[in-house]
């Protein structure tokens, strides 16, 4: 089996940004003039038709069998409007997730973004994920590390003020993949430079700290292959011994990197330079980038190619980055598949 754990709905039908751009149109005027989310209506074959020609298609082209799905990164925009603003909106856009997940439940399972907000404490966050796992049944949440888009005004993943949302993660034995959203800040292009600026960053923060040893069975994925980090692997174990800490390679029962790489030469170096045990199949297709490699004359974000090809993981090896791995690391996920008999 071959599960990707890294896709979000990038297709979703139109009238999804329609109804986000009346709500964004109406911040600042009085809550009556906000859109009603009842004003926004997806049918089941609107969603249809968002997923089997695209996703689908290129799940079954591609041969990967599997989805964890959630709503479309660059959409979460946590940065804009109020805390009101980012829970309607999650709201929304969770149960987009979940519907088509209870559509295909053999090809989806659903992942949640949460109402994050800049200066609002990560608490208030809580709710929306008790209510994506308890009600509708997502085996993973994604965490913004900067809800201000670029401005990186929150405070590092280690700090006390997250420890709300860690804690409510052990409890339902869930992983987060750390994932920002769009950048408001010219400087840093969305997904040339603000996704891999944060990974990098998150996994250099959860190296300064001892998150781990509060939360001996907390999980993150780092998705893009890790940002920097296993390019850089040299100078992140040098930065350790420097501040005290202990090796990066410690962190790797917590902390996994996804394969959205998108050539050859780098899904070689993530395979080489990070153990197979902390590596999960992913290809975040139909994302950042969409094209055809002239070179190869294949979609740069069929990822699968990449991993199949790579000389530096045995069949054992390959058997856990595809699925192996991600079963550990989604345990809700786990069971689902267990009790449909897969």
């Amino acid at each position: 089996m071959i599960i990707d754990c890294h896709g979000h709905f990038t297709t979703a039908p139109p009238q999804l940004a329609r109804w986000r751009d009346r709500q964004v149109a109406a911040i600042g005027d009085s809550p009556q003039d906000a859109p009603d989310p009842d004003d926004l209506v997806i049918t089941d074959e609107d969603l249809r038709q968002a997923i089997e020609g695209n996703q689908l298609r290129l799940m079954d082209e591609r041969g990967s069998d599997l989805t964890i799905f959630s709503p479309r990164a660059s959409f979460m925009a946590h940065h804009i409007g109020d805390f009101q603003v980012s829970s309607t909106w999650a709201r929304i856009c969770n149960e987009l997730a979940h519907r088509v997940s209870t559509l295909y439940p053999d090809r989806f399972a659903m992942g949640a973004m949460l109402p994050q907000s800049p200066g609002v404490d990560p608490a208030t966050c809580v709710p929306e994920l008790r209510r994506a796992v308890e009600e509708l049944g997502a085996v993973t949440v994604n965490l913004n590390p900067d809800p201000s888009g670029g401005r990186w005004t929150a405070p590092p993943l280690t700090d006390r003020s997250w420890y709300p949302v860690y804690e409510a993660m052990v409890a339902y034995d869930i992983p987060a993949m750390i994932h920002v959203s769009t950048s408001c800040n010219p400087a840093f292009h969305t997904t040339g430079a603000h996704y891999l600026n944060a990974d990098t960053t998150a996994f250099m923060q959860l190296i300064q700290g001892d998150l781990f040893a509060d939360f001996p069975t907390l999980r993150f994925v780092i998705p893009h292959g890790g940002g920097a980090v296993p390019y850089h692997w040299g100078r992140f174990r040098g930065l350790a011994m420097a501040l005290g800490k202990p090796d990066p390679e410690t962190l790797l029962d917590n902390v996994f990197f996804d394969t959205c790489v998108y050539h050859q030469p780098g899904i070689d170096l993530l395979t080489q330079v990070i153990p197979s045990r902390s590596v999960l199949f992913a290809s975040e297709m139909i994302g950042a980038v969409r094209d055809i490699d002239p070179r190869t004359g294949h979609h740069f974000d069929d990822t699968k190619r990449y991993v199949d090809a790579t000389p530096h993981l045995s069949d054992e090896e390959r058997a856990a980055v595809y699925s192996g791995n991600a079963l550990r690391v989604y345990p809700r996920l786990a069971t689902r598949l267990a009790a449909a008999g897969r």
